[in-house]
């Protein structure tokens, strides 16, 4: 969890970007399709576990990032974020009826993966675009990412927040050196204010869930996953905008095609899950939610990604995250926001229809507002 009031500009070490690095926004690299065979992968890739699949979702044949992108990635970030733990949770195991893991990125830097994305983006920028500074827009985990990044960097950086953005994540993102602008009423309108900035001023947009090099970033966690769990058959992400499913799924589809990839959503935003059904994107009312990281509409290329990389996708009730919430606290001693929990809330509340195991189960982040996770505990009696 990211602590704004013991954080230090001073502490955020500079980085000095690769000298192959590129701007994003001129460089894309070579696509290719789920299950096909990307060049470069290092000789130590990983093989699939054998077994059998029973998907509940179609999957289609959209060019997903080659893993060598994500390997590259993981090599330009690895002295600047932290390989989160892959710990085994004998409880959750009791509860799947196989071995579960809990990958927690409650424990990176900035209290989620959203940072690996963007120090990837910002890392493979040319000097002068850094120069000029980034905009972002944000539900506040992206925030932190893209600020302590930009001040790794030493780019000015911009982001714009929905007003009712946990306080945690407005002060975290503050506190790093970037202008914070939280005048938009949701996280939709906050996107619409940062894309007008950047042309405005002609500086580059980072989207908090799409772009080759954010994608490619997120998709590091797959990537530490498999190296530390080869044997690995079902993952549970949390799905908003797509940015984690699809760097997750870019490696994951055609390095070990076997796993299963569950997703996880709020009821309350559930905009993925609405529009695989629809077979449209489909837009969905502002609502409020626990899971705020996942808050949101989707558009087009997010839903291709989540019809090339997902087997399942579940929503679970603002109840039902909150008792996640509670669980992860009292049982693994983990503080998780709801989108950090609604994986684990899968297991919990009886989701799953065909999860062989081992499972993993990413905790995405730990940001929280300390009153609201009070309330949720003392709700639940503890």
């Amino acid at each position: 969890m990211w602590h704004p009031e013991t954080a230090s500009i001073a502490s955020v070490p500079t980085l000095t970007p690769t000298r192959n690095s590129t701007d994003p926004g001129q460089h894309r690299p070579e696509r290719r399709r789920p299950g096909s065979t990307a060049p470069g992968i290092p000789e130590s890739g990983h093989t699939a576990p054998e077994g059998p699949e029973s998907p509940t979702l179609t999957t289609t044949a959209l060019p997903l990032l080659p893993p060598v992108q994500i390997y590259r990635a993981a090599k330009r970030i690895r002295d600047a974020a932290v390989r989160t733990p892959l710990r085994h949770s004998p409880a959750l195991s009791a509860i799947a009826g196989c071995d579960v893991y809990l990958k927690l990125e409650t424990e990176q830097i900035t209290g989620s993966f959203k940072l690996r994305g963007a120090l990837n983006t910002l890392l493979s920028m040319d000097e002068d675009s850094r120069r000029r500074g980034v905009v972002a827009s944000s539900a506040g985990n992206h925030g932190l990412g893209v600020a302590y990044a930009a001040r790794a960097t030493s780019a000015p950086a911009t982001l714009f927040l929905p007003r009712a953005a946990p306080l945690v994540k407005k002060e975290g993102i503050a506190a790093l050196g970037a202008h914070v602008d939280d005048s938009a009423p949701d996280y939709d309108a906050a996107m619409v204010l940062a894309r007008a900035h950047a042309l405005e001023h002609g500086i580059p947009f980072i989207n908090p869930c799409l772009g080759d090099p954010l994608l490619a970033g997120q998709g590091t966690v797959a990537l530490e996953i498999l190296e530390e769990l080869p044997e690995l058959r079902t993952v549970l992400v949390c799905v908003g905008g797509g940015g984690l499913l699809g760097g997750m799924g870019a490696f994951l589809r055609p390095v070990a095609p076997d796993v299963r990839i569950v997703g996880a959503q709020a009821e309350n935003t559930a905009a993925m899950s609405r529009s695989l059904a629809a077979g449209r994107v489909v837009d969905i009312p502002h609502l409020p939610t626990l899971a705020d990281g996942l808050a949101g509409q989707i558009d087009d290329e997010a839903l291709e990604i989540g019809r090339a990389t997902l087997d399942e996708i579940h929503t679970l009730s603002e109840a039902e995250i909150g008792a996640a919430i509670a669980w992860l606290h009292d049982n693994e001693g983990v503080t998780a926001e709801g989108a950090g929990a609604v994986a684990v809330g899968l297991i919990l509340h009886g989701r799953l229809t065909s999860a062989p195991g081992p499972i993993v189960a990413v905790a995405s982040g730990g940001n929280i507002d300390r009153g609201v996770l009070d309330g949720l505990l003392a709700d639940s009696g503890r």
